[in-house]
């Protein structure tokens, strides 16, 4: 059986993902730029919780 992932392009330039030091990008720069997207916020898994606020903290402080 083969692996679903061995057919896939890059998922940030389309290119065929050949090396598999890096899949499923085709290089160390596309890895890099999927990281800095989570890193930075652009990328954002959906939750259903409430946002946290800095007012109302502990009323004891």
């Amino acid at each position: 059986m083969t692996n679903p992932m061995d057919d896939k392009d890059c998922p940030i330039c389309a290119k065929p993902a050949a090396d598999p030091k890096f899949k499923p990008f085709c290089s160390r720069r596309c890895a890099d730029v999927d990281l800095n997207r989570w890193l930075s916020g652009v990328y954002v898994v959906p939750t259903n919780e409430e946002p946290e606020s800095d007012e109302g903290g502990d009323p004891g402080l």
